[in-house]
């Protein structure tokens, strides 16, 4: 896939600032050496705890001849089997639990809307780690104590919301805890309360400020500063949106539930570049996605992770399908960092024999002038021929003339920047399904 990152994001707007070197946890200032000694150290006790208390882990390690004593080094690491999706399904319920079910503190799942759900737990150990790492991924972001923080990830077995409700606590923060959906509340807590941070899916944010604005309120007024958004692919053009929408900085937050959770890793204020990786907590890879050999840093390939302290679900080599590049530090030299995520390689839209993904589109849509970040994307099929059609919601509103130009300007950059042809229908403005949460894109409607 394409990951241009065009739209260099923007600086700090000076509303957040950048912590302290003593506000940082002594994890994010150790040397390199001393984050991978620590890294060798747990992965050992990480793969020991898993094979002795993981059936599933027993047997893939025996299948494949390794033994926790063969882990002598970080490059050992290479010689476990990958752990997938389906094998969580597989081991539905509590299968992949490493500790006795009564010393789990937490259950949260997936929606298994594709499928069997996956389940994670958490011991109290997790939880307070969990909450440990969501604190410091605020920090990063320019959020400090005191402030009020307005959450607007979903609560319940989607870990987004009680997970950096959590974080946000730890920090020392004011949580507003107003979950997802109920557009028109979250618009008069926000212009009552006065907070200074929010915290939701970047799709959901465009939803609020849409609604600040019809409810007459100018968003860039708003007293937020910072928004940590997570939950979905966005690119850095979406970023640009948002901040010039709101005035604010924006930044990215990572995570998922079978590795943790959001905390996983975050931006940090001072630079925007992608999330650094907490490797105090965490071993990334990235792989070929196809042959699954491992890849240098700085080739793009899939996100794999292993954790190195989660006592009741402990993860070996994850595939998280996500795309990506694994980078040096910047603002955190010794951490990692990736490249934002704006794709995953179970997303990708094969069209016509030409490979793409929705955040190409996105990054299109919204560097021409005229169109709003509001799409959606129909796949059909007539005859043997499938077809896209791009339904897009202009900006504002547009002459006929005006409507032809940026028509053609959408259709002609996909097919110079994907390399296959589209067809573009402006829809109504606000006749596009907003998000409330997670926004689904893709409509596929060939069976």
């Amino acid at each position: 896939m394409s990951t241009s990152q065009a739209a260099t994001p923007s600086p700090s707007t000076s509303r957040a600032f950048a912590p302290a070197l003593a506000e940082l946890d002594a994890e994010e200032r150790m040397s390199r050496d001393e984050i991978e000694a620590l890294q060798l150290s747990r992965l050992q006790q990480t793969v020991r705890h898993a094979y002795q208390n993981v059936p599933f882990y027993t047997q893939k390690f025996d299948g494949v001849g390794v033994h926790p004593d063969d882990i002598r080094e970080l490059s050992d690491l290479q010689k476990l089997p990958f752990t997938t999706k389906e094998d969580l399904r597989l081991n539905y319920p509590f299968g992949m639990f490493a500790v006795p079910r009564s010393e789990v503190a937490r259950i949260h799942a997936s929606s298994g809307t594709t499928g069997q759900p996956t389940v994670v737990g958490y011991t109290k150990g997790d939880l307070d780690d969990w909450g440990m790492l969501v604190a410091r991924s605020l920090r990063a972001a320019g959020i400090r104590p005191g402030q009020m923080v307005h959450n607007a990830y979903g609560y319940g077995l989607f870990t987004g919301g009680l997970g950096a409700h959590a974080g946000i606590e730890r920090l020392g923060c004011t949580v507003v805890p107003m979950s997802g959906g109920n557009t028109a509340k979250q618009v008069q807590l926000i212009r009552d309360f006065e907070p200074d941070a929010i915290l939701c899916t970047p799709t959901y944010l465009l939803t609020i400020i849409d609604a600040l604005a019809a409810s007459g309120m100018d968003p860039r007024d708003s007293s937020l500063a910072v928004a940590v958004l997570g939950a979905e692919p966005w690119t850095n053009e979406m970023r640009s949106t948002i901040e010039q929408g709101l005035g604010i900085d924006a930044l990215d937050i990572y995570g998922l539930s079978e590795v943790m959770g959001p905390g996983v890793g975050s931006e940090c204020i001072e630079s925007k570049d992608g999330p650094h990786i907490w490797e105090d907590q965490f071993r990334p890879e990235v792989i070929d996605s196809d042959t699954g050999v491992p890849l240098a840093d700085g080739q793009q390939g899939e996100l794999v992770f292993t954790t190195l302290r989660k006592q009741a679900l402990p993860i070996i080599r994850y595939r998280t399908h996500d795309i990506t590049t694994l980078l040096p530090g910047t603002a955190r030299p010794n951490m990692r960092r990736i490249e934002k995520i704006t794709g995953r390689n179970d997303d990708m839209i094969v069209l016509r024999g030409v490979n793409l993904f929705p955040s190409q589109i996105e990054e299109i849509t919204l560097a021409i002038d005229g169109l709003s970040p509001h799409f959606e994307l129909e796949l059909t099929r007539v005859g043997r021929l499938d077809r896209m059609t791009v339904h897009v919601e202009p900006a504002q509103a547009l002459s006929a003339a005006e409507g032809a130009r940026v028509i053609a300007a959408l259709e002609r950059e996909v097919k110079i920047r994907v390399g296959t042809t589209v067809e573009v229908h402006l829809a109504a403005p606000g006749s596009l399904e907003r998000s409330s949460g997670k926004l689904k894109r893709v409509y596929d409607n060939r069976q």
